[in-house]
């Protein structure tokens, strides 16, 4: 298997696949929850790559006996298996593609919770009431995949729109589907506010997090000033008269998390500390790569127009990815969860680009 320097081997993943199977058969692996979750990952993707070079073999083998059939004397016999030639060299090509893309390593936070923060850029309140839609898109999103999902932290907007937004998403696939949302997106529509009529440009930033882990990130409470107060916004009474809101600040890094969701002090300080964990990881790890000086930063920019990955066009009733260079129909149909056909897009052009990479020969 390893003579066509575009087959992988897979001689180590198919002995890598027996052990999996005896651990996920073992009742002590699921004590640890979070490396039962991380083997049963591994099992999956070590699974789904074994098929694909079954499937390639069977195919060749096929092929192989095809084309020993086109060389018989007989002609029927001989324009039969030219037929079936024909039939199987573009299985057998697809199938030698989706092998290549099948032995892709999960990116490593495959099997984490997403955080996914909206925040209004540029354009005031018609940004702030994009912000609340894309924030009512993803949870919806995440409803139709079947997804859990719990909003940690919500700033409104005076008009009902969202300042800022962490929403959690819990659910196989999240993570790879959700990555790349991170950015600026673009809406062009007349505002309901605008009485002219005219048509108006502004943003919204997305920027998408793995959840950390408490073991992963140490929180020294000398580096943390928690400050509670009354919420604002709707809530009745209850506002009036409870400190529920919790601000927390992290003194080394200065990142700060206010969360006022809940109407127990406790559940919005457990969530503030989950958000802020999360965004000290993402800051960690964008030291240690050294690409960037801040992680978030550069995930959404600025919030400026001019730094869009994707524009909504009202007028046209079309959604435009600036990355693959895809557009689709259907404005509101995407706003209300329906982003599988962008999404899934975004997800197989990284793996294509990664196959590319794997199986491109080595400097």
């Amino acid at each position: 298997m390893s003579s066509n320097p575009l087959r992988p081997d897979l001689t180590a993943l198919r002995r890598r696949l027996a052990e999996l199977e005896g651990l996920m058969a073992d009742p002590a692996t699921f004590g640890d929850a979070r490396r039962a979750a991380a083997l049963g990952a591994e099992l999956r993707f070590t699974a789904k790559a074994v098929k694909a070079d079954d499937r390639l073999v069977a195919l060749e083998h096929e092929l192989a006996g095809a084309r020993a059939m086109a060389r018989e004397a007989d002609a029927g016999m001989r324009t039969m298996a030219e037929e079936e030639v024909r039939r199987l060299e573009p299985a057998v090509e697809a199938a030698r593609q989706e092998l290549v893309r099948a032995v892709i390593p999960p990116h490593p936070d495959d099997s984490r919770n997403v955080l996914v923060e909206v925040r209004a850029g540029t354009g005031g309140d018609e940004a702030a009431l994009f912000a609340g839609d894309l924030l009512r898109a993803y949870s919806r999103f995440a409803e139709r995949r079947g997804w859990k999902h719990e909003l940690l932290s919500l700033s409104p907007s005076d008009l009902g729109g969202v300042r800022e937004a962490v929403l959690l998403i819990e659910g196989e696939g999240a993570a790879a589907l959700l990555r790349h949302e991170a950015g600026v997106h673009r809406v062009q529509r007349v505002p309901a506010t605008e009485a002219s009529g005219r048509v108006h440009t502004s943003a919204a930033t997305v920027a998408v997090l793995a959840e950390a882990e408490e073991a992963e990130v140490t929180l020294k409470p000398e580096d943390l000033e928690i400050t509670v107060a009354r919420a604002s916004g709707a809530g009745g009474q209850h506002v009036n008269k409870t400190e529920s809101a919790v601000q927390i600040i992290h003194r080394p890094t200065g990142l700060t998390v206010y969360c006022a969701d809940e109407r127990s002090q406790l559940r919005n300080r457990q969530k503030a500390l989950r958000v802020l964990r999360s965004r000290l990881l993402d800051q960690t790890r964008a030291k240690e790569r050294e690409a960037r000086a801040d992680a978030r930063r550069s995930m959404v920019g600025s919030g400026d127009r001019s730094e869009r990955i994707r524009t909504y066009n009202f007028p046209q009733n079309r959604i435009t990815d600036h990355r693959v260079d895809l557009t689709v129909h259907g404005i509101e149909q995407a706003l209300d969860g329906g982003l599988d056909e962008i999404v899934e897009a975004l997800r197989d052009a990284e793996l294509r680009e990664r196959a590319e990479a794997l199986s491109r020969p080595s400097a």
